[in-house]
């Protein structure tokens, strides 16, 4: 299905930041980003809490808007936005999932989480589909031993091992710290982007 009239001008608008377009999109498109999380946490047999499905579909929506939208620059609409979308949709929810699954899988006599390993067409951690501007961003907001370890798990791709020997902090309690970050990352994205006041810029 090729890209449709609608669609076209929706992107036309996020692309060229005019007022309203990302509320717009997400509105259109948020309802498959949720359809796409849950249907590939099924497909792996992830059980997802709602706030878990929250927290990834955050996570795609950081990857759209990264970079200026530079996900959606790449569209070549030679197929429907809406197909599109669902690619990184899924790529980015089942690099989500694997981080997840690493931190519930531990050998017999081990309590420390180890990583799983990515699927073939997943990129390496560090390179992947987290974004990386967002989380740079949100760093500056963090206390200094959070900020340490989200650059380390996040951008570094360190293994929650890695980072508990490098920080001298217990391994358990990594997992909190990635958690609260996260809750910001969400809480953020699902605000609308600033619009500025055409009175404001007269002054």
């Amino acid at each position: 299905m090729a890209l449709t009239p609608h669609d076209r001008d929706l992107l036309r608008r996020c692309l060229h930041h005019e007022p309203g377009s990302w509320n717009d999109f997400v509105d259109r498109f948020l309802g498959l980003v949720y359809h796409v999380v849950q249907h590939t946490a099924d497909l792996r047999s992830f059980p997802l809490t709602p706030e878990d499905a929250d927290d990834i579909a955050a996570q795609v929506l950081l990857q759209i808007v990264n970079n200026d939208y530079a996900s959606l620059r790449q569209f070549r609409g030679q197929s429907s936005l809406a197909t599109y979308l669902t690619v990184i949709a899924r790529r980015t929810a089942v690099n989500e999932l694997a981080r997840r699954a690493a931190t519930h899988v531990a050998p017999a006599g081990n309590n420390q989480p180890q990583r799983a390993e990515p699927e073939a067409d997943e990129p390496p951690p560090g390179k992947s589909m987290e974004a990386l501007e967002e989380v740079g961003r949100l760093l500056k907001k963090l206390p200094e031993k959070d900020r340490s370890v989200v650059r380390l798990y996040f951008l570094e791709g360190k293994s929650y091992e890695e980072i508990s020997r490098e920080m001298h902090i217990p391994t358990n309690s990594i997992g909190a710290i990635l958690s609260r970050a996260r809750k910001k990352l969400r809480e953020d994205v699902h605000k609308p982007p600033r619009e500025i006041d055409p009175k404001k810029m007269k002054k």
